[in-house]
């Protein structure tokens, strides 16, 4: 548990760091400010694995798989890059919501940061849950396995305009019932006082339909991850570090989203390949290095495609 008590205060401590410091003004963060983190966080995420390594090398954290250290790193790495691919549909939603709701850029970073907050308990208690189920009931396995492969095939044939709409969603609908919400954005306030009463502002309500909407990714990504390790610390501390450098992350990519179209097809490969690895898994023992080979070049051809082909349509 002190393996687990550090890495929880030290999200917080630079969570804290990061609202109460780096930005504690609000401001807009351009690409540059925005690369730079995302940079930051990606090598953060990567050198992490040498801390994986250490640990499972040293027996300092419970190791219910009895995996090498090699393979823990290994394991970490191929979570994390899952989690970082699935967050881009992410991005899409979030970009959707704020220009629904007309959030301002200087506080979509106070929207994102708490919305981040939840996201790492709604996370968590999913991961928990779902290691649970795997240990509990093996034949869970496939259950998860086949769910992953129809979200492939849905997002495969899903058409173009079937696009999100934050107001005319259930979250959106329903929140509206609870509780008075008003058009006027004061500053960086979540609620106002209106009258004698309190109204939420759109960035509350902007941080609701995220919150929301990050729940219903995880249920995609939580059983991805779990198809690479069921091993709790390695599912969660991968999917804590994509969830942290998903803002900054955001910010980089907000303005070139529609570069980026194509990208869609390396989460369908991805998806289909770890749902097909949860089936067969009795039957085929993959390396390693197989799995985080065939998860990263994906990433890299769809990037790669996704570039040429917005900039054949530009020339």
């Amino acid at each position: 548990m002190i393996v687990w008590t550090l890495f929880l205060a030290s999200i917080l401590v630079f969570l804290a760091l990061d609202l109460g410091v780096f930005n504690k003004t609000p401001h807009i963060i351009n690409s540059k400010e925005a690369g730079k983190w995302t940079g930051i966080f990606v090598t953060i995420s990567f050198l992490f694995s040498g801390v994986i390594y250490w640990l499972y090398g040293n027996n300092y954290i419970a190791n219910p798989d009895a995996l090498k250290p090699v393979d823990a790193s290994l394991k970490f790495i191929t979570g994390y890059l899952i989690e970082l691919s699935l967050s881009v549909d992410n991005i899409f939603v979030i970009a959707i919501i704020f220009s629904s709701f007309r959030i301002p850029q200087k506080y979509q970073h106070r929207v994102l940061f708490w919305g981040i907050l939840g996201a790492i308990v709604f996370r968590g208690l999913m991961i928990y849950f779902g290691v649970l189920l795997i240990h509990k009931f093996s034949w869970m396995t496939y259950i998860f396995g086949i769910f992953l492969i129809f979200t492939a095939v849905k997002m495969l044939f899903n058409k173009e305009d079937d696009k999100f709409e934050p107001k005319k969603s259930f979250v959106y609908r329903a929140l509206r019932k609870i509780i008075p919400v008003t058009s006027h954005i004061d500053g960086e306030h979540f609620f106002v006082k209106r009258r004698h009463l309190t109204a939420a502002t759109p960035l509350f309500v902007a941080l609701v339909v995220i919150e929301v909407m990050d729940v219903i990714f995880a249920i995609d990504s939580v059983p991805a991850i779990l198809a690479i390790t069921s091993d709790p610390f390695l599912v969660f501390s991968s999917n804590i570090f994509a969830i942290l450098g998903l803002r900054s992350m955001y910010f980089f990519l907000a303005h070139m989203l529609n570069r980026f179209a194509h990208l869609e097809y390396s989460l369908i490969a991805i998806l289909s390949f770890v749902g097909l690895k949860m089936l067969l898994h009795d039957y085929v023992k993959l390396p390693e290095w197989a799995s985080l080979t065939f998860i990263a070049i994906s990433l890299l051809v769809g990037i790669l495609v996704s570039l040429k082909m917005s900039k054949d349509e530009v020339s």
